[in-house]
């Protein structure tokens, strides 16, 4: 078989996951220090501590004023489910999905929620569906950046400012990369593990004036778990949106994601997360243009992700091969680029075509995605050197 020649230079941090995703720039153990740990989360020092979270937060993603902020349980699926469940059944629903975790939501509503007056607005891998056809005299819930599938909407304009219904958007993959038209949405949501690299643990939830009024107006028909609870006699229970958790975060997440929050301002806040997010999007833009094999599985240049970068396989063998085995010619890829310590948790989400996922959001630096994109040609030269031994 066919011997393919190994590029010389590797990264310096192979981590490329899509989440948690890697840590930011000269990150150590030793930057948690002042982590309360041992302490309620309940005691002055810890409140402050997620206070500081909550100000942080506001501050770099310059989240309105008149926005509430909320540390709430479960990581971003929590903070979804959260608003779902408080938030729909008031009046009918578009549901906008073009990928594994915007389906998800769709599967809660129809499936869990049972919503009679739901509406799907859907498109495959690598498209955005039809955004005018979406009626937002409805409530409406997309994702603004499609994790598993590299598509995001461009911007904000497909939204009226004098809608009806509420936008509830799941920014998980987008926040701190894009910039979100907080004016156009009423919930917004996302993780510490995306794009900052912090650990698991808990989610966030952005409501809009709108939505608190939502809440304070409607109650749902069905009940509703403790860690759903947002109201309390009607009222909106404003501790949560001031670092009262409804459940115990860890202290040790808490002061990582606060060091994320101070890196993040100490190179210039959010003009300067997404300056480096676009930096590293064009790095393996620059690739793909050059490549034989590589293509975007997003189609339209102006749809695709600057985090969570998915690209797929365009060589005609490649192509030419059954669902199986495009499936393990990618897989091979992904296991030699692992095991080679170059590249680590890169392959396409398991609902995905087959392809690579690369993780170029903030943390990443541009000089490990260009050592990496050579790789990605040996990985590519070796699978079919070894397809080819095998005819």
């Amino acid at each position: 078989m066919t011997t393919v020649a190994k590029p010389g230079l590797r990264p310096a941090n192979p981590n490329f996951s899509s989440g948690p995703c890697a840590k930011r720039p000269g990150w150590s153990l030793e930057a948690l220090a002042d982590a309360a740990l041992g302490r309620s989360h309940r005691a002055k020092i810890g409140k402050s501590k997620l206070e500081r979270a909550i100000d942080l937060t506001r501050e770099i993603l310059q989240v309105p004023a008149d926005y509430r902020i909320g540390i709430v349980p479960a990581s971003d699926t929590g903070a979804v489910e959260m608003a779902l469940w408080s938030l729909l059944g008031e009046r009918g629903v578009d549901m906008v999905a073009w990928e594994s975790f915007g389906a998800g939501w769709v599967t809660d509503v129809v499936k869990q929620l049972k919503l009679a007056d739901v509406r799907k607005i859907e498109a495959d891998y690598g498209s955005l569906p039809d955004l005018s056809a979406i009626d937002f005299d409805r409530d409406v819930v997309f994702t603004w950046n499609g994790t598993t599938s590299g598509v995001r909407v461009p911007n904000g304009d497909f939204i009226p400012a004098d809608r009806q219904g509420l936008t509830i958007c799941d920014a998980t993959s987008a926040a701190f990369a894009q910039r979100l038209d907080f004016a156009k949405l009423d919930v917004v949501t996302f993780s510490w593990q995306k794009v900052l690299g912090g650990e698991g643990a808990h989610g966030m939830l952005i409501l809009s004036p709108r939505a608190v009024q939502r809440l304070e107006s409607y109650k749902p028909a069905w009940p509703l778990p403790k860690i759903f609870r947002l109201t309390s006699n009607g009222k909106l229970i404003e501790g949560i949106f001031k670092g009262e958790t409804i459940n115990t975060p860890s202290m040790l997440a808490v002061e990582d994601y606060l060091d994320a929050l101070g890196w993040a301002k100490s190179i210039g806040g959010l003009d300067a997360l997404i300056a480096r997010a676009d930096a590293n999007f064009a790095v393996i833009d620059r690739f793909v243009a050059d490549s034989t094999w590589a293509g975007h599985l997003a189609v339209d240049p102006t749809t695709r992700s600057n985090t969570s970068v998915c690209l797929s396989i365009v060589d005609p063998q490649f192509l030419a091969l059954d669902g199986d085995a495009r499936a393990n010619f990618a897989k091979a890829m992904v296991a030699a680029l692992d095991k080679e310590g170059v590249a680590y948790d890169i392959g396409a989400y398991r609902d995905a075509p087959p392809g690579l996922r690369i993780w170029a959001g903030a943390t990443v630096e541009a000089s490990d995605l260009e050592a990496l994109v050579p790789w990605l040609d040996w990985a590519f030269a070796s699978q079919k050197a070894a397809l080819k031994a095998a005819a």
